[in-house]
């Protein structure tokens, strides 16, 4: 099965636990996210995630995920099938760095399947600017 990936990594002077915070707070990501709105669900295994996405340039859509995999202060991973050859996953993730309230933070898609792959060939540029606008927001939110 074909992949394609899109992320961004970005560099944020505030602890994991405080980065963590905003994930972890699924009604309050409308307050950050420019992206994803309006979640609704829980962080477990296998649990429910729903939300709104707005990708400038693409019609705004309610997305059904599953949560895949995530650790406290580390990574949330959710995945959404697409229909027939299609899948997505979305992942956040942070890693402390040895300096002291400072972590790397990083956010992307990967998309498998045929379908996946000319979904991400033909919106690389909108998913590449997505990517971007929630690591700046991520960012700023935890900084502030």
């Amino acid at each position: 099965m074909e992949t394609a990936r899109i992320e961004r990594r970005i560099g944020v002077r505030a602890t994991p636990e405080h980065i963590w915070g905003l994930i972890a707070d699924l009604p309050g990501w409308s307050r950050w996210n420019p992206i994803e709105t309006g979640l609704e669900g829980a962080i477990a295994f296998g649990a429910g995630i729903s939300l709104t996405e707005t990708i400038k340039g693409l019609p705004e859509r309610r997305v059904a995920a599953r949560v895949g995999d995530w650790q406290p202060y580390s990574q949330l991973v959710w995945t959404e099938n697409r229909g027939l050859w299609s899948r997505s996953v979305r992942y956040f993730e942070i890693q402390p760095l040895d300096e002291p309230n400072a972590c790397i933070a990083a956010n992307g898609f990967i998309f498998s399947g045929l379908r996946g792959e000319m979904f991400f060939d033909t919106h690389r540029a909108r998913l590449r600017h997505s990517v971007d606008a929630v690591a700046d927001a991520w960012k700023a939110a935890a900084e502030a």
